[in-house]
């Protein structure tokens, strides 16, 4: 298997998770457990958004959100946003009782950046895509740090879903 083949594998990886969620209700999808900011819709959110947001920048194509997600989610202005920084005000107006849409939009963003890693050389990957680092990073060490960070947050948000089970 090569490396971008890996990629795309792992791609799936925060999807597979997330689906295994139970369904959880409008209150607990909108918790807070101990008061911290970030309840398992905000988790969700930010993974997709997250994801989105990065993989267009090294695409060059649109955000997956602008395509139906944002509508369908109608998460206001904090839903175009992608959760970075946020102050928990911020953190606190992602809400929404549909995890099914969460999940979709998610599904749709890893698909879409297994579709792109699948199409990379072993020289695109070793290009570095943001050199305001040391080391500079790599365009397969950014799909890492981007999928690593969506896997991340999903499994907070199973965390948070076994609580309430």
């Amino acid at each position: 298997m090569d490396p971008a083949e890996l990629l795309a594998d792992l791609a799936h990886r925060p999807v597979a998770a997330a689906r295994a969620l139970p369904t959880m209700d409008a209150a607990t999808l909108n918790a807070h457990p101990g008061g911290h900011p970030n309840s398992p819709a905000w988790l969700l959110w930010h993974a997709g958004r997250q994801l989105d947001a990065q993989l267009a920048a090294l695409t060059g194509a649109g955000q997956i959100w602008s395509a139906g997600h944002r509508g369908r989610l109608d998460l206001g202005p904090a839903g175009d946003g992608i959760g970075y920084g946020d102050s928990p005000a911020a953190a606190h107006a992602i809400r929404t009782a549909d995890q099914e849409g969460l999940v979709d939009y998610l599904a749709a963003v890893c698909a879409a950046a297994a579709d792109y890693a699948a199409g990379l050389t072993p020289e695109r990957l070793g290009e570095v895509v943001d050199d305001s680092w040391d080391p500079s990073v790599t365009r397969g060490v950014r799909l890492v740090s981007m999928l690593d960070d969506a896997i991340a947050h999903v499994a907070q948000a199973a965390y948070v879903a076994g609580m309430a089970a």
